[in-house]
């Protein structure tokens, strides 16, 4: 006889519980999918400090002390949190190690260990699900909601943080992290207030909780703004974008297009004229014998990014324009035929064996309708290709676009040579059409050639 279960145990399926973050959020459970933590910290605390600051006077020491103290930090996060641990963009000396990982907890943005283990998936997953701030979730949702909303830590993407866990400054900053937020985001910017020129409580609300909120906020812009305002001139199948407010917003990070593509180079701008003072502290450091090992990636690597992406645009828009009928889907017409739809009031033009119909354009004609007339019926390769004029490009390109047949008898031969050797050593775009360059249409010859006049 089979016992019965025991109804004390639970069953198989009970002991997998399921994360709040994978279960529908309802009028009931909304609360338990916040994280209260973070909207603590991130919400509560700069409100509270708003608030505050309609009682507490701003000095403009304090003020300055608060920009100051505002720089030191967000290099604290782009400068080591982001192009030292988490890209490993560049090496630091034990002091510039030491002095980024306390500046950088006092953005009160998680340890270091935390922020770089999630930046690597966010390189790894972008806009994925796997990407633990990814832009297709929405750009509110890239910007705050990933920190406010609660993540099942399973559905990020996996990394590798070997070297952190390996790195002696990180793993201190990590289990002294609680110690580090509250010495260096609110008693340090408190102390130098205070001691400096007697404004204790305006150093705590406003280099303090008031500078947290903009660092803060000005690093969630390259989560969620990078990924959505301006330009893509390396690479467009992902979100990532340059654009100079963003830059000037993240103290250099806004040029993102170029950082996905290129995330081991210490620099995110590359042109002089771009904002990007994460990149000279960098290389200021290195000068003062603090940093060393800047990694680039050669200019000849970026410089083919740029150019393929513009040839992509270049080909996108070639896609949308009339080339015309291609050569060898162009159907024979016999010498006589042509000639004779000529006389039947058909305008039609042979050049180059190719046959046109410029009915329409008899009228437009800029050399007048004489000039066109006299080469109906005929062939006029040599009247269009010499003469006094040899005919602009845009004339051969709107010519192009007019064809209707291939003369037989009448250079069809040459004609199909020219397609094979189109198909063979001509460049050719995304969708497979030839690229026409200036000079090499088909009705463009260096010399009249002669052809086979049936007439």
């Amino acid at each position: 006889m089979s016992s019965k279960p025991d109804a004390s145990r639970p069953r198989a399926a009970d002991t997998k519980k399921v994360h709040i973050a994978d279960t529908q959020m309802t009028r009931q459970n909304w609360y338990k999918h916040v994280n209260w933590l973070n909207v603590t910290f991130i919400i509560g605390v700069p409100l509270a400090g708003c608030i505050q600051a309609f009682w507490v006077p701003l000095q403009l020491k304090t003020a300055i002390w608060a920009v100051i103290y505002y720089f030191f930090t967000g290099l604290g996060i782009t400068a080591g949190y982001h192009r030292l641990w988490a890209h490993c963009s560049y090496s630091a000396t034990l002091p510039l190690r030491i002095w980024l990982a306390l500046v950088g907890g006092g953005a009160v943005e998680g340890s270091i260990r935390w922020w770089a283990r999630d930046h690597r998936a966010h390189h790894r997953y972008t806009d994925t699900d796997k990407d633990p701030y990814s832009v297709r979730k929405g750009l509110l949702y890239s910007h705050l909601g990933w920190m406010v909303m609660k993540q099942n830590p399973k559905r990020i993407g996996r990394t590798d943080i070997t070297d952190l866990n390996e790195d002696p400054v990180v793993v201190w900053q990590h289990r002294n992290y609680i110690k580090v937020v509250l010495t260096m985001g609110l008693i340090v910017p408190m102390l130098v207030s205070g001691l400096g020129w007697g404004d204790w409580y305006g150093g705590f609300v406003y280099a303090g909780i008031l500078r947290i909120f903009f660092v803060q906020q000005a690093t969630f812009c390259v989560n969620s703004l990078a990924h959505w305002l301006g330009d893509q001139p390396f690479d467009d199948r992902n979100s990532p974008r340059d654009h100079i407010i963003t830059a000037l917003v993240t103290l250099g990070e806004g040029y993102h297009n170029f950082h996905h593509e290129f995330p081991s180079d210490y620099r995110n701008a590359i042109e002089w004229h771009q904002y990007d003072p994460t990149k000279w502290t960098i290389w200021t450091c290195k000068q003062l014998g603090l940093a060393y090992d800047l990694k680039q990636f050669r200019s000849n690597e970026i410089e083919k990014g740029r150019v393929q992406q513009l040839q992509k645009k270049i080909d996108q828009k070639r896609a949308k324009l009339d080339w015309g009928t291609p050569l060898d889907q162009l159907p024979v017409m016999e010498w006589d035929d042509y000639v004779e739809q000529t006389k039947n009031g058909r305008g039609l033009i042979s050049i180059a064996g190719v046959v046109h119909d410029v009915t329409d354009f008899i009228k437009d004609h800029p050399g007048g309708k004489a000039m066109i007339k006299s080469g109906l019926g005929k062939d006029a390769t040599a009247m269009f290709n010499g003469g006094v004029y040899y005919h602009s490009n845009g004339a051969h390109n709107l010519l192009s676009t007019m064809r209707v047949g291939v003369i037989r008898g009448g250079g069809e031969v040459e004609i199909w040579k020219r397609a094979q050797k189109e198909n063979s050593e001509y460049v050719r775009d995304e969708t497979g059409q030839r690229i026409i360059r200036a000079g090499q249409q088909v009705t463009k010859m260096p010399e009249p050639i002669p052809t086979a006049d049936a007439a």
